[in-house]
């Protein structure tokens, strides 16, 4: 037996403090799966919430209602609000008798489930209690709560509610003073009951509270003082310092205090005496929304005896994994009264806030409502309404059974769940556990959109002309998406992307843009990679030699996770803002986290239908969704079967309109798969070619736009189909649903991951490569030079080097054939069946060099029957490069470099851009060498065209 195994799970543990867990969610597949009694019976849930907004995305963003709702249909037709309550109360109802058990063993005190009336009624009493003796008479089971917002309406319905005896769980509070009210309409409502003769031990209520939102909004007021709060004013600052991420438990813990006493009064007691129940206080909202605090701060520190936290599956997950179970809600009152009287002294009005969240947290539920009948609507019209993505696939017969037996031990093994509850064993057993904060990130983004909204707004405003994102890899490929698919959104400024040290590059990108009239964004996970760091010092520079030292900053956003250098930097040069990342996400699955949906919001992306659209792939791919049912896992268990079969060439067809998409799944895929001499080859933006040039190395995925086909696609993949290709079809119904492949593939390149048995989110050979430029740069800074190289043949002043071995061995090959032409072929000469071919370009990314270089891969491709690739350096370092590098080694490399015909400075550097690139491309031929890559390297001077043409000429020359 493991040691995980024997390990007591922190979410039992907390029963042994008096509190009880409820799951935050509600779904049918959640219920008929086994799910939900696994979570009871393993982690220790004793009751069940749920609001318009779960019931939206389980309705919209899953198949589990479509039979449900063809059967009514077909029987009679309905309006949406009378099948949506159909499907929820049947939902309640079988959720309801799985939790009977509790119901009855903790003699009614838990084993509940909470059904919401109509958000649309929060302000009318009456309607409030009709609605809920409806949906109580609806249900019908002694173990259903009513769920009934705290407003000054909803508070007397509460009353009236009790009194009749309908267990009733008080939503949206807030507020101490709120909580009172509600704690007097409970104790007043029992009082009537027992007073008509009525049986009190019977009725049970909660008053939950909101906890995050409290922080968030306390968050946003003090972040503002303490922007426009002068350095020197140190106590001030110290003062609004110290309160940040603290208010909402302070607010929880004096309400809890508050709790004691209420429930110890006389008043009660007589209450107490005939079997009443206290109505306990719920802590609800409790997933952590800001990056830089503990993913289960209000976990661990709302513990406290007859308590209930109603938690979402992604912060239950979490604290199974790492929660410290502490009796915390009786610790440290005296600081917590010192913080509320802080927030009062520092002029901050709690009580304007909780207002203000009360309204927001209406409209929000409203606005949920409204999605979910608009869903239900759809779905009534054409059972699936504006459908997920969908996803179908072509293989042959022995790959197939592979596959389904693969789906089948997913299932049955319970490996989604596993995925969803952080288990890195499903990996390697390393630190997996620690990269899978994408999981949670639409709903995290979603809850805090305001802070998307208004960049947007804010940067319209201003009425930039462009916004340059300065990244590499993974902070730079989802905003490049975003730029190629949605262009130029009126009224906004123009995005455009700098991931490349290329001098020329750099100029293009400046003779496009006006200085004083560009927000820069810098964008860095780790806030220490080379490329942006640089490209910040150049371009701040530049600025601030136009605008001056007190303005330049104001041009300037940073991203980067939180205590990063790149934060230390920002700050120290006053930057407009700094957008936070979670730690637990890597780079090349941030793309629904600030560093996609920041850029994204400042070139005039809907972010928030973006983000709505995803989280309904989100639910598709929940750990309660069967394997074979399941979009990602269905991909992803593709993926990786077919590698293990020796196809691991993964061609990507996409419609021209979301192109780009290739180039964000070239780095998700290479990146996380290509290692330990395994992994996916993505193979993007390969022209297409007749069947007869393709080998049985291949996988072919197309990623089709409904709203824009190409029909030279479509007629390539039907004969790829009918050649007996193995194909994966996608279609995409409008390029706002991007964000759903953004995820969809980020579970499958997971579950690709597990079946392959390699960590699924390191990339150790990235990291080499990084050292060896590193090297090489302070080499320069040293000495003013890069180290001597020489070339193993010249002609027409084309250089070829390689290392000492290759170089034999090419030798060996060419003989008496002294030329361009015998050494490159044989170089290509080394190409077997199942290789790849890479052309590594450190030049100038523009269209002309990518069609020069797109038919030299094409002439490779026809005349091998190999898969080609195309990288531009040094972008690919921080992508494909490291499955070149660590993936199986079937590749033939064929790195191309230049002289520059002009430099670049690089701020506070000996060197330039353009020693940068060249050691960037050294180091990136030294550790393919290193891995025994079969490398050759040609070298133009500054007539980068023409020599392009003659590489052309001489490799047709060889192949045709």
């Amino acid at each position: 037996m493991t040691v995980s195994e024997t390990r007591t799970n922190p979410l039992q543990a907390l029963q042994n403090y008096g509190q009880s867990i409820w799951l935050d969610y509600i779904r049918r597949s959640l219920i008929t799966s086994g799910e939900l009694q696994r979570l009871i019976d393993d982690d220790g849930v004793r009751g069940v919430t749920s609001n318009p907004a779960i019931f939206q995305k389980a309705i919209a963003g899953s198949t589990d209602y479509d039979q449900a709702i063809k059967i009514v249909e077909d029987s009679e037709d309905q309006n949406a609000i009378s099948l949506y309550e159909q499907l929820a109360i049947e939902d309640i109802q079988a959720a309801a008798d799985i939790l009977q058990p509790i119901y009855q063993q903790t003699n009614r005190q838990d084993g509940y489930v909470s059904l919401e009336v109509s958000p649309y009624l929060a302000h009318d009493t009456q309607e409030t209690i009709s609605e809920a003796h409806r949906l109580w008479q609806a249900v019908k089971r002694p173990n259903l709560m009513i769920k009934v917002p705290a407003t000054p309406a909803g508070i007397f319905a509460i009353q009236q509610l009790i009194s009749d005896g309908i267990n009733v769980n008080v939503t949206l509070l807030f507020a101490q003073e709120v909580y009172e009210q509600v704690a007097n309409a409970y104790i007043a409502g029992l009082e009537a009951l027992a007073a008509r003769g009525g049986d009190v031990s019977q009725v049970n209520s909660v008053a939950s509270f909101f906890i995050s939102r409290i922080d968030t909004a306390i968050d946003n007021l003090i972040t503002t003082r303490l922007k426009i709060t002068s350095n020197s004013n140190k106590d001030e600052r110290r003062l609004l310092e110290v309160m940040l991420g603290r208010i909402a438990i302070a607010n929880a813990k004096l309400t809890y205090q508050r709790y004691q006493e209420i429930y110890q009064s006389d008043r009660w007691q007589k209450l107490a005496g005939l079997g009443a129940k206290a109505q306990r206080l719920l802590w609800a909202s409790t997933a952590t929304k800001n990056p830089q605090y503990s993913d289960v701060l209000y976990v661990e520190g709302l513990i406290g005896l007859d308590t209930v936290n109603t938690i979402l599956p992604t912060t239950l997950a979490a604290f199974a994994d790492h929660g410290q179970p502490r009796l915390s809600l009786v610790e440290n009152l005296d600081i917590a009264s010192q913080m509320m009287l802080k927030l009062e002294r520092a002029g901050i009005s709690f009580k304007s806030v909780t207002d203000q969240l009360l309204v927001e947290g209406l409209d929000l539920f409203s606005d949920a409502f409204d999605q979910l009948l608009g869903s239900v609507e759809k779905k009534r019209e054409i059972v699936l309404g504006a459908k997920l993505d969908s996803l179908s696939y072509k293989l042959p017969e022995d790959l197939a059974t592979s596959v389904q037996a693969h789906l089948e031990d997913w299932r049955v093994k319970g490996k989604i769940r596993r995925l969803w509850s952080h288990d890195a064993s499903l990996w390697t057993g390393a630190d997996e556990n620690r990269w899978l904060g994408w999981l949670g990130i639409t709903e995290d983004q979603l809850a805090q959109i305001d802070h998307l909204k208004q960049l947007a707004q804010e940067v319209k405003d201003l009425g930039f002309s462009h916004v340059v994102l300065l990244g590499m890899g993974g902070s730079s490929l989802c905003p490049e998406v975003m730029k190629l698919t949605f262009g130029k959104v009126a009224g906004y400024p123009e995005l455009l992307v700098l991931d490349s040290t290329d001098p020329a590059q750099i100029q293009t990108l400046l003779n496009q843009i006006n200085l004083t009239k560009t927000l820069f964004i810098v964008s860095s996970k780790s806030g220490s990679t080379l490329e942006p760091n640089i490209f910040k010092q150049y371009f701040f520079d530049r600025v601030q030699q136009i605008l001056g030292a007190e303005s330049a900053g104001n041009r300037f956003i940073a991203i980067t996770d939180p205590g990063s250098q790149l934060q230390h930097i920002a700050e120290a040069d006053d930057f407009r803002h700094i957008f936070f990342g979670l730690p637990s996400i890597g780079g090349r699955y941030s793309a629904l986290s600030n560093f996609g949906m920041v850029p994204a919001a400042a070139m005039g992306v809907d972010v928030a239908k973006l983000l709505d659209s995803a989280e309904e792939m989100v639910h598709s791919c929940a750990p309660s969704v069967p394997a074979k049912d399941n979009p990602g896992v269905v991909l992803g268990t593709i993926l990786g079967v077919l590698a293990n079969q020796g196809r691991d060439k993964v061609t990507l067809i996409t419609s021209p309109l979301i192109a780009d998409l290739g180039g964000w799944l070239e780095q998700l895929l290479a990146e996380s798969t290509g290692k330990d001499n395994l992994g996916l080859i993505p193979i993007d933006r390969e022209p297409l070619g007749d069947p007869k040039v393709y080998g049985s190395d291949r996988l072919f995925v197309y990623i089709r736009l409904e709203s824009a086909p190409d029909q030279t696609q479509d007629a390539a993949v039907a004969a790829l189909e009918q050649a007996g290709q193995p194909t994966v079809r996608i279609l995409v119904a409008n390029s706002y649903q991007l964000g759903q492949e953004f995820f969809r593939w980020e579970i499958a390149t997971a579950v690709a991951g597990s079946i392959l048995g390699i960590h699924a989110f390191n990339q150790p050979d990235v990291e080499a490569s990084k050292i060896a430029t590193r090297q090489l740069t302070t080499e320069y800074e040293r000495t003013g030079a890069l180290p001597p190289e020489t070339p193993i043949f010249t002609e027409a002043g084309i250089k070829l080097f390689t290392d000492p071995k290759n170089a034999v061995l090419l030798s060996e090959a060419v003989g008496r054939d002294q030329s361009l032409v015998g050494y490159l072929r044989a170089h290509l000469n080394q190409l077997q069946v199942g290789d790849y071919f890479a052309l590594l370009a450190y030049i100038e990314m523009n269209e002309s060099h990518q069609a020069q270089l797109q038919v030299i891969r094409q002439l490779v491709r026809d005349s091998k029957q190999v898969a080609t690739c195309l990288g531009f350096g040094p972008r690919f370092l921080h992508s494909t490069g490291q499955a070149y590098k660590g993936g199986p080694n079937t590749g033939v490399f064929l790195q191309i470099t230049c002289d520059d015909a002009v430099d670049l400075p690089v701020t506070g550097q000996k060197y330039g851009f353009g020693v940068v690139k060249a050691a960037q491309a050294r180091g990136d031929f030294q550790v393919l060498s290193d891995r025994n890559r079969r490398s050759l390297r040609v070298h133009f001077d500054q007539n980068v065209q023409a020599d392009l043409e003659l590489l052309q000429t001489v490799i047709k020359q060889i192949l045709v």
